[in-house]
């Protein structure tokens, strides 16, 4: 591996555990398109992602922990779940075309704006988001979906589950974060396991990108607790919409021509 590899590796982590802490997701909205971008296939992108999200939201845990921020037992309920179904997402990545993958993902990216903003708009009319769910089955839909999007798409679930949170639970932006990063540790050691047996997973990239995540999240849990709901909510959605575009964009480079 290049020193030029190596340092793009190091801050594409470190930018992936800012965002995180600040957002609780695993980073792997940032390293899937990161590792594609660097030529590993999107099913190792998918893979590796795993990995460094392990090392990256099990440190922003642990932060968060110290801090008085997690409610394990809602990690736990939300993680049950998630942990079988990040094995289901792990096989059938395995199955679709590259760039059907990445197209996917993108609508995914895309379609958590609107979640996230359904929510808002719910509760300024004072309407209950779904008030026909239990809350036991709105935390299995959201830790099932979360799992699946670990192990299909390598993005920990984090960018389901907090908006999920938001829509099925009521719970506070900030909590969700919190609490996402949490399930996201479950869902990683799932999903990574399932991709290590089939040989999809990267050691070393997987790695030095998990190791900047790690430096970038105890950054970022920090200062969480401290910006308003509203900039952290703005940030969420800016954050996917963008990616989204750029994800869109890999899908129509890795579609076959004749």
């Amino acid at each position: 591996m290049e020193t030029t590899d190596l340092i793009f590796l190091t801050l594409g982590g470190l930018f992936s555990g800012i965002l995180a802490g600040f957002l609780g997701i695993g980073g792997g909205v940032i390293l899937v398109p990161i590792l594609v971008t660097f030529g590993y296939l999107p099913v190792q992108s998918v893979a590796t992602s795993n990995l460094a999200i392990l090392v990256t939201s099990m440190a922003g845990s642990i932060q968060n922990w110290r801090m008085g921020f997690l409610n394990w037992h809602q990690v736990i309920l939300l993680g049950l779940p998630a942990v079988i179904t990040a094995q289901l997402g792990a096989f059938l990545a395995n199955w679709f075309p590259s760039y059907l993958l990445l197209a996917a993902f993108a609508v995914l990216l895309l379609a958590n704006i609107y979640l996230a903003e359904l929510r808002k708009q719910l509760a300024q009319i004072g309407g209950d988001p779904v008030p026909r769910l239990s809350p036991t089955l709105a935390r299995v839909i959201t830790g099932g979906l979360a799992g699946l999007l670990a192990g299909l798409f390598g993005v920990g679930g984090g960018v389901i589950m907090v908006p999920l949170q938001l829509l099925l639970l009521g719970i506070p932006i900030k909590t969700a974060i919190q609490t996402s990063l949490g399930v996201i540790v479950m869902t990683a050691i799932s999903a990574c396991v399932r991709h290590a047996f089939a040989g999809n997973v990267l050691l070393a990239p997987g790695l030095i990108l998990g190791l900047g995540g790690l430096i970038g999240v105890q950054f970022s849990t920090r200062f969480l607790p401290k910006l308003r709901d509203r900039a952290v909510s703005l940030l969420f959605k800016t954050m996917l919409a963008v990616l989204s575009l750029y994800m869109f964009f890999q899908a129509w480079q890795a579609y076959p021509r004749p």
